[in-house]
């Protein structure tokens, strides 16, 4: 039998399917959502607009020159084989992937939890409209769930996923008397790395969209965010989802999540041409105007800080790790696909670009997400801000011996020419001895792996001053105490 799937087209499959195996297959993937009550429901009724994308405002033309011709160009040419999404034939929906749907079946449950789960907030408009097809199908509504599949695949011709779940529905259609198994084309058509991919980007859209954060938490990494920064990030590579919340007075709110791609060898990037995302705490340094991009970066892209101080400190290398979008021709990518960037399906990616702040963005990307309460952050909070502010009295009490031992030796602060701990010490004892200074509009991310580490931004104004300095400062945990090691001077 010739390959089903070569290079992203799918082919027409020359023998029919039972569709008794393809009617339980659905089912049991409609099961993992309607075991949690609501969940598609919300998910499909949640952002019915979200289709309907205005063109995003982006800026950093002059980075996109400069950086984005090295950022991910080899990126761009390694996903010449997977980015070819078609358009596919009646006949090929039809009939050839009744087995992915086995596959996405065959999902283990997740353990349940106790707490109760956060409600979907929102999804691509695709995506809710795929999670809906899975819920009528679930409840026997087989009609009802043709004819959705059959819209979105009009509108979304290159959901490769829709296009697989609308040939099910239509191979359900075909009477069993007429049907003629092919034992040995079923067992090739599993072991196809496209069809593969397919039934692991259905498994974890499932998963994420069933286990919900538990309601009233946050990351574990935002301990307090400034309401300066109107919007977070939160990337769970496990699940292929980006989370964003939005910051109030209130707090966070998880307001939206979407599917993404990582790196093809995974995460924890550690050296250049890696293939793998980084894992940490970074910021949105720009927004590059798509128009400045090749095709293969979609509606747009933003890089973020990566290596960041921490990255540097632990000597890891590499360049132009951004969010972006896919090519027109194709909606959403493998859940491990990109040379290191988080990937996103166009549409989530306009979401996305009307939200972020440049600079002001915080961007975690993490293994697997922890969530704790509200309650925890605040409590963790406290801590790290003991320390700030015995790192504030020293350097007010013009105490050189005791500001100093708040920095480690290899300490530098960023700046045209880096500047060592001495020359920092001299600069914060002149700048700040003998005044009154109020610490305002803090944030506070927690990144914790092999050592404990913190990113503190803050504004600072003296007593009598209108304006001060924002700093963005790096601690590190050492025998229980936190020592700065790298801080930057924003404005």
């Amino acid at each position: 039998m010739a390959d089903i799937v070569r290079r992203g087209r799918l082919q027409t499959l020359p023998f029919p399917l039972r569709s008794g195996k393809l009617l339980a297959a659905l089912t049991a993937a409609s099961a993992l959502l309607l075991a949690t009550p609501g969940a598609a429901l919300a998910a499909n009724n949640s952002n019915s607009s979200s289709s309907k994308s205005a063109n995003a405002k982006t800026s950093g033309t002059k980075a996109a020159k400069a950086g984005g011709s090295r950022a991910s160009a080899k990126e761009a040419r390694g996903a010449k084989a997977g980015s070819g999404a078609s358009k596919m034939q009646l006949q090929a929906k039809g009939k050839r992937s009744a087995v992915a749907a086995d596959n996405a079946g065959a999902t283990r449950p997740a353990r349940k939890t106790a707490r109760t789960a956060a409600p979907l907030q929102e999804a691509s408009g695709a995506e809710a409209r795929l999670i809906g097809v899975y819920e009528l199908f679930g409840r026997g509504k087989t009609r009802e769930a043709l004819a959705k599949a059959q819209t979105l695949v009009r509108d979304h011709p290159n959901f490769q996923l829709a296009q697989l779940v609308y040939g099910d529905l239509l191979a359900a259609q075909v009477p069993p008397s007429n049907a003629m198994p092919d034992t040995a084309g079923i067992a090739r058509l599993r072991g196809n790395p496209a069809m593969v991919e397919l039934h692991e980007e259905s498994r974890r859209r499932l998963q994420a969209l069933r286990e919900r954060p538990p309601a009233g938490t946050v990351p574990s990494q935002f301990l307090t965010l400034s309401t300066r920064s109107r919007f977070a990030i939160a990337v769970d590579a496990s699940r292929s989802r980006l989370y964003l919340f939005e910051n109030s007075d209130k707090g966070l709110k998880l307001v939206a999540d979407y599917y993404i791609s990582v790196g093809k060898s995974g995460t924890d990037k550690a050296v250049e041409g890696d293939a793998r995302t980084p894992l940490g705490v970074y910021y949105i340094t720009s927004s590059l105007d798509p128009r400045s991009l090749k095709d293969f970066y979609g509606a747009g892209a933003l890089p973020i800080n990566y290596p960041n101080p921490y990255d540097v400190r632990r000597g890891k290398t590499g360049s132009g790790i951004w969010l972006h979008g896919t090519p027109p021709q194709q909606f959403a990518r493998a859940p491990l696909a990109s040379d290191g960037c988080v990937v996103m399906a166009n549409p989530d990616l306009k979401q996305l670009l009307r939200k972020v702040q440049i600079g002001a963005t915080p961007v975690v990307t993490a293994r697997s997400l922890q969530w704790i309460s509200q309650p925890q952050a605040e409590k963790e909070t406290k801590k790290f801000a003991d320390s700030i502010t015995a790192w504030k009295d020293a350097r007010a009490s013009g105490n050189e011996a005791q500001l100093k031992k708040f920095y480690l030796p290899d300490f530098q602060r960023a700046s045209r020419k880096p500047v060592d701990a001495d020359g920092v010490l001299r600069d914060e004892l002149t700048y700040a001895q003998g005044k009154r200074v109020q610490i305002k509009d803090t944030s506070y991310l927690h990144w914790r792996d092999t050592e404990d580490t913190m990113v503190a931004t803050f504004g600072e104004v003296f007593e009598g001053e209108k304006n001060g300095r924002t700093r963005r400062q790096y601690w590190l945990r050492q025998g229980g105490e936190w020592k700065l090691f790298h801080e930057e001077i924003l404005g």
